[in-house]
């Protein structure tokens, strides 16, 4: 089964999608957080086949969640509503780790194909 991930920022998304057989993560793109981003992910959602979502839990050091997460579990919510499978995965400083390694371009779509790997891996 192929998946999304995604992380959700206020003014950047990063996307990624898996390989058919869900093992493999791959950085998509970085998409503006407008009032366009359904729409965007929707559309890619469906060109890709794609059933199920990952998205970052982003979480601070005390284990609380971070203020972006507000209006992650909305557009969590939203998605839902659409009919999709979406699972928070928890992150911790992935587009830290991913700008060490990518180009700032696509460093967010680069965080959420590490989101999306852990979600991979842990089955």
């Amino acid at each position: 089964m192929k998946y999304m991930g995604v992380d959700y920022g206020t003014k950047k998304v990063g996307l990624a999608y898996s390989d058919e057989s869900g093992s493999l993560a791959f950085p998509h793109s970085v998409v503006p957080n407008t009032k366009e981003l359904k729409d965007i992910v929707l559309n890619i959602l469906i060109e890709e086949g794609i059933k199920e979502i990952v998205i970052g839990h982003s979480i601070a050091h005390d284990g609380t969640e971070n203020p972006v997460m507000e209006k992650a579990h909305s557009f969590k919510e939203i998605l839902e509503g659409e009919g999709y499978i979406v699972h928070l995965q928890p992150e911790f400083l992935t587009t830290f780790q991913a700008k060490r390694n990518t180009e700032d371009a696509m460093a967010d779509a680069a965080a959420a194909a590490l989101i999306l790997q852990s979600f991979l891996d842990k089955d």
